[in-house]
């Protein structure tokens, strides 16, 4: 059965999203989790073809789904990707958080300029043009949907607040499974009981081995994927992580630029399933 589309949403059918967004999203809508120990691969930094054994693919939204079972669409659904800032800044000022009049970047990322969530209006706003990014991961075929930077209110200089996020998140979630798409979670463990009660549905995690918060992830959802890296655990640090009684089913190891396999620079790893 075809997808429901979400090109007839315009932003009145979401800000009344919106205006539910202290509700959980529809739990009846029909979406297909991740298995819980198929393999794993994270290939933000480009496309290629995943090692043997993997089944489950994240890739950007301007990517093709790998096709190999259960593909995963990367959305930076709290600030703005860096080829678009620019463009952004230009045309819709107004849902940007600003500093001395001109968006605050991100420490991290100094080419990617934080959404203001602070009002009901912007929020829907915001919802609309992602909404946009909503569809075409609904359209190219993937599975599942992960929404990038939910924290960004640590780095907005006392302008956004949790509670802002988590609003924005929920709109989020409940237009994901109107497509019939899944909802990850990216980081951000502090919300993860919220984001569980608004409708996401599983998390993809960055370091919960190194941070020591896998646990808390593994508390909320019933499937938790891991990237570690090179740069922070290591491979010596990897190896033990992999022995840990707790540590998620799926676990691997990055290089921390998602190089594309052939770069030098490349590494993958996974733990053996248990």
């Amino acid at each position: 059965m075809a997808r429901p589309t979400l090109a007839a949403l315009g932003p009145l059918a979401l800000a009344a999203a919106l205006s539910l967004s202290g509700c959980a999203a529809d739990s009846g809508a029909q979406v297909r989790q991740p298995p819980t120990d198929a393999g794993f691969d994270y290939q933000l930094g480009g496309a290629y073809d995943p090692p043997e054994g993997v089944t489950v693919v994240e890739r950007d939204r301007t990517a093709e789904p790998a096709g190999l079972g259960y593909d995963i669409c990367y959305v930076n659904g709290f600030q703005t990707q860096p080829e678009a800032s620019e463009t952004f800044a230009a045309e819709h000022r107004e849902l940007l958080v600003t500093a001395g009049g001109e968006p605050l970047i991100d420490p991290g990322w100094p080419d990617e300029f934080l959404y203001d969530t602070s009002t009901e209006a912007n929020r829907a706003w915001i919802a609309e043009l992602v909404g946009e990014e909503i569809h075409d991961c609904q359209a190219a075929g993937y599975d599942a949907v992960e929404f990038d930077n939910l924290d960004s209110y640590l780095r907005a200089d006392g302008a956004l607040t949790e509670a802002d996020n988590v609003a924005l998140a929920s709109t989020y979630a409940q237009l994901a499974h109107q497509a019939g798409l899944a909802v990850a979670q990216k980081n951000a463990v502090e919300l993860a009981s919220q984001l569980r009660d608004v409708g996401f549905d599983f998390a993809i995690t960055e370091s919960c081995a190194e941070f020591d918060e896998c646990a808390d992830y593994a508390d909320a959802y019933p499937v938790v994927l891991d990237i570690e890296y090179t740069d922070e655990l290591g491979e010596a640090g990897f190896a033990a992580a992999c022995e840990a009684p707790d540590r998620p089913t799926t676990m691997i190891l990055r290089d921390p630029k998602l190089v594309a396999a052939g770069d030098p620079d490349y590494v993958f790893e996974a733990c053996p399933q248990s």
